[in-house]
């Protein structure tokens, strides 16, 4: 008896240490929980339903928005609209696939993209099918919304202050990379929501903004020709090829929607995946409005001569527009950081794993920062907004939305052949390898046609 009136004492007593603050059980941490506790990614699992809302439409309605007139005008008013429809129907089914799979163990969490392909494929072939890819797509979005923000910046500048027109683009990209690195110092992607939240509201009022002024201005001056831009063979084959990366990178947001998933919390009752999708559900049909306003009013205004920023196309009113241009400055700010969060995740992973480094703020300060200078340098070089977005909408983008997703849900799932989940994700891995093959082609000729005029860091 007394022998067990002491296991039972020693039991009580561990139980007692182990409690935390709020009372609840806990247990002694690990180093790799202590590290997870402090990476960006899993540091917080507070947020609520609606901040996957706003982070997702912050991911979605960025810099591509803008693309989707000039996308039109590359493949004419039927193919244009049936690609971005299409598009959002099947980026809309892979992010399904990948909500559900982020607790494919029950139990498990699959916090970030690679991790879900590592458990479905293998920690060789999952890591290196999805890592790359992964990393590609996050770290060309912030170099595109470096020269999104730049271009933008200055737009607004010309209209509102005309006496600053002379000031070379560049500056304003240095300018955007300097707040950058003071935004970057953010801790965790939770504590991202405020910014998140102001770039999501920015995204829908510019959209509203570029619909609206495209719709008086196509009354007062509609254009007589609504062909497609090029007018030889070999320039509307290079076009339409430059025109379906455009739309892959407007759905860009799969490459972080699992980093988004991990900030919710789950229980056995009501998994992440419940709220994730009440959020998305409210993002995507957000995104499909702006999409379709922007795109069918931009093209109907300007046809065939319409920039690939819209939004640079537009000049009257000016004031409205300069407003514009300004919002569309402040949703890059937070778009970059929705994007650049899962890369300093995986960056301080791997110097405090890899390289022994002690996690702590210094780390994130230098880190952080040389990789904001990083992609701005690469921003000022090759400001190419339109080229830009087709080469890397085909060269990861499309893998990383509309293939991997129904790839880790064909080997991990196994569906019945000629079943619906069986013909969707084939359909969405051909349209996936079709974007990926064909658009960096485009892209890069948009980019060699652009350069010709181009001086370096004017």
């Amino acid at each position: 008896m007394n022998q067990e009136g002491v296991k039972c004492g020693k039991e009580q007593t561990n139980k007692e240490e182990n409690r935390g603050n709020d009372g609840n059980e806990t247990r002694p941490t690990s180093n790799q929980e202590k590290l997870e506790n402090w990476l960006p990614i899993t540091a917080s699992r507070k947020a609520k339903w609606w901040y996957s809302t706003f982070h997702n439409v912050t991911a979605m309605v960025g810099a591509g928005v803008l693309g989707l007139p000039y996308a039109i005008s590359q493949l004419g008013w039927i193919p244009g609209i049936a690609a971005i429809v299409v598009s959002w129907l099947v980026t809309f089914y892979t992010l399904w696939l990948l909500v559900e799979m982020h607790e494919l163990v029950p139990g498990k969490r699959f916090d970030r993209y690679y991790e879900l392909g590592e458990h479905v494929l293998g920690p060789k072939l999952g890591f290196w099918l999805v890592m790359p890819q992964q990393l590609t797509v996050q770290v060309a979005s912030t170099i595109v919304y470096s020269v999104t923000g730049g271009k933008s910046l200055k737009k607004f500048f010309d209209i509102a202050v005309p006496a600053m027109s002379d000031i070379r683009q560049t500056y304003y990209i240095l300018f955007f990379v300097c707040l950058q690195i003071l935004l970057s110092q953010t801790p965790n992607f939770n504590k991202l929501k405020a910014v998140s939240l102001l770039a999501a509201l920015m995204s829908v009022c510019y959209s509203m903004v570029a619909f609206g002024t495209s719709i008086a201005r196509g009354l007062d001056h509609h254009p007589s020709h609504y062909g497609v831009r090029s007018r030889t063979a070999p320039g509307v084959t290079f076009d339409t090829f430059n025109a379906l990366g455009t739309i892959a990178f407007a759905f860009a947001g799969h490459s972080v929607v699992l980093e988004i998933q991990a900030t919710l919390p789950s229980t056995e009752e009501r998994p992440s995946k419940m709220p994730m999708w009440r959020g998305v559900l409210a993002a995507y049909n957000i995104v499909i409005v702006c999409y379709l306003s922007v795109a069918t009013s931009g093209f109907w205004a300007f046809g065939n001569s319409v920039e690939d920023d819209v939004l640079i196309s537009l000049e009257q009113p000016s004031w409205l527009i300069a407003v514009a241009n300004l919002m569309v400055f402040v949703h890059v700010l937070g778009s970059y950081q929705v994007f650049a969060m899962p890369v300093f995740d995986t960056i301080e992973s791997n110097l405090v794993q890899k390289l022994n480094f002690t996690p702590s703020r210094f780390l994130r300060l230098w880190n952080r920062s040389l990789y904001v200078c990083l992609t701005g340098l690469v921003a000022m070089c090759i400001p190419f907004f339109g080229g830009l977005l087709g080469f890397f909408g085909g060269l990861a983008y499309s893998s990383t939305s509309y293939t991997i997703p129904c790839i880790l849900w064909l080997a991990a799932k196994k569906p019945k052949r000629w079943s619906f989940h069986w013909i969707a994700s084939w359909f969405s891995i051909f349209i996936g390898l079709l974007i990926a093959m064909l658009a960096p082609i485009g892209g890069i000729r948009t980019i060699i046609l652009s350069a010709k005029s181009y001086k370096i860091f004017s």
